[in-house]
């Protein structure tokens, strides 16, 4: 299934996308995309309910975050080998963890907001995970029942921030708001042929920047949650998102940041695509 949110910023309802590929409503038949209703079980009710009957929305219709009250949101850093070789870095012998804030979360069509100050904000194209259940001490042949489905992210990045100011936690640079665009679509784990083969991209201003393939991650969707779940307890709602193909901006020769005025459009095959334009501060 492929499920989102759609509404003013803070009212979203929940729809569905039906056989014709349609928006459908689906408040009818939940409340939320969030905590319980992102169980494997309960979302696994939908697929028996008679989508004919839902009201159609609109394209017009803004979609919010797939997901409602993320809880942790965290990310991996430097997951994929041809990035690794871009930064010039050795790959880690196990997977790089931070945290973005929570109210970095926004629709996958919503504006970025350049922060105060900013100099070097980054795009990032990732396939983000959803957590449908508490989850502890994971080994990686369990993780497939506790994962509600996946995501578009772009885990936009202020560089300096991340990197220059004096050491400290990358969270500097990847929580400020705007910064964690989730959707369009939450994808039920049944609609993908393999997570480990799916084609990414991102594009600038109709130029091509980022083509890669969840292929060539260090640390595979399995092993990231197995990992991360020895850390923490994992709970519905929470997200992952794995990290990013080579072509963001900081590895640009000369390096590119974006700029107010900029679109910045990205997606993952079968999980839709995001457009975002670039705004100044308020």
């Amino acid at each position: 299934m492929k499920l989102f949110r759609f509404g003013p910023s803070g009212r979203e309802r929940p729809g569905i996308l039906d056989a014709q590929n349609l928006r459908r409503d689906a408040s009818a038949l939940l409340p939320d995309l969030s905590g319980t209703y992102l169980y494997p079980s309960a979302l696994a009710q939908l697929r028996d309910a008679d989508l004919k009957r839902l009201p159609i929305i609109g394209d017009e219709v803004r979609l919010g975050p797939c997901v409602n009250n993320v809880g942790n949101f965290i990310a991996v850093g430097l997951n994929y080998a041809d990035h690794a070789a871009e930064a010039g870095m050795q790959a880690p012998a196990e997977p790089i963890l931070f945290n973005k804030a929570q109210s970095c979360v926004s629709g996958p069509n919503d504006d970025i907001v350049l922060p105060r100050g900013s100099s070097k904000v980054d795009w990032e194209v990732e396939l983000a995970i959803v957590i449908g259940a508490e989850a502890s001490y994971l080994a990686e042949s369990d993780v497939d029942t506790v994962i509600a489905g996946y995501c578009v992210c772009n885990d936009v990045s202020e560089r300096g921030w991340q990197l220059e100011r004096g050491g400290g936690q990358w969270i500097k640079g990847k929580g400020c708001p705007t910064f964690g665009p989730l959707g369009p679509y939450l994808v039920t784990p049944d609609e993908i042929a393999d997570v480990q083969a799916l084609p990414l991209w991102l594009d600038l201003n109709g130029e091509k920047m980022q083509r890669g393939s969840t292929a060539t991650m260090i640390f595979t969707v399995r092993q990231i949650v197995a990992h991360v779940s020895q850390f923490m307890l994992l709970r519905p709602g929470d997200v992952i998102t794995t990290g990013t193909p080579p072509g963001v901006g900081m590895a640009q020769k000369p390096s590119r940041y974006l700029r107010e005025g900029d679109v910045v459009t990205l997606g993952i095959e079968g999980l839709g695509e995001q457009r975002q334009r670039v705004v100044a501060s308020p």
